[in-house]
């Protein structure tokens, strides 16, 4: 569980988080969505470490992540896994190298320990017959699914998605979203995942926060966001699945 406790930032004289209060749970699939520049990538870096919040309390599970030095941070890092929206794989690195990373970088695995480790993983995400290729040899949706292997190699307790479906095509995007569920609900993991994505919501939204102008206005489930008296969020939900239903026909016409 990771209870974020009126947390604020500001970026000069620019308020982009106000006042956030908010609990995601563990074992479920907790979706922050918005409109751009809504804050909600302001809120997950700062969720990581990546941007210091100038107040509140970030909690991990009775931790105080925010009063921790650098190196009590370190060791609550090691409890995260991060899938990053262009997958950040390394170019210069096989499938089965690039999830062998964190292992090699973070573990004191004995090397074949490593390597069952790896091939687990890649098994897990259906890619086991793709170790030895490269990134530039492989798709988009199997670049998502080596970087949620990688994500998974050391057994992390948090996950992190930033616009997991970015760039995929809705057949891809339902099999990636199943995938981070399962995984969710297998590992028990507290799962938190920054998307525009309607589908993914209504899919897989067991706990959604809605942020618009820096403040939380609404959250719920996905049985709930049909229901909503937000305006601001109904806005939101028409104008995603406008814009969905959109580029839809026009793949339809060409």
């Amino acid at each position: 569980m990771i209870d974020v406790q009126n947390i604020s930032k500001s970026f000069a004289d620019k308020v982009v988080l106000k006042n956030i209060n908010v609990v995601f749970e563990t074992g479920k699939t907790n979706l922050i969505i918005g409109q751009s520049g809504s804050g909600k990538t302001v809120l997950m870096k700062s969720l990581v470490g990546l941007i210091e919040v100038d107040e509140g309390s970030i909690i991990y599970d009775g931790r105080n992540f925010t009063a921790m030095n650098f190196r009590e941070r370190k060791e609550v890092r090691k409890e995260f896994g991060m899938v990053f929206q262009g997958g950040a794989l390394f170019d210069s690195l096989n499938v089965l190298q690039n999830v062998l990373f964190p292992l090699n970088v973070f573990s004191t695995m004995s090397k074949s320990e490593k390597l069952d480790r790896a091939h687990f993983c890649l098994k897990r995400v259906n890619l086991e017959h793709a170790a030895h290729l490269f990134p530039s040899e492989i798709s988009g949706g199997m670049k998502k699914r080596v970087a949620i292997a990688r994500a998974i190699a050391l057994n992390p307790k948090y996950l992190f998605f930033d616009e997991p479906n970015s760039g995929l095509d809705p057949q891809t995007s339902i099999v990636i979203d199943n995938l981070i569920k399962e995984i969710t609900e297998e590992y028990q993991t507290t799962t938190i995942i920054n998307t525009h994505d309607m589908n993914s919501v209504m899919e897989i939204g067991e706990k959604i926060v809605f942020i618009y102008k820096g403040n939380k206005l609404w959250e719920g489930t996905k049985h709930d966001i049909m229901h909503s008296d937000c305006p601001e969020l109904n806005d939101f939900i028409f104008a995603s699945e406008f814009t969905r239903l959109i580029k839809k026909n026009i793949k339809n016409l060409t």
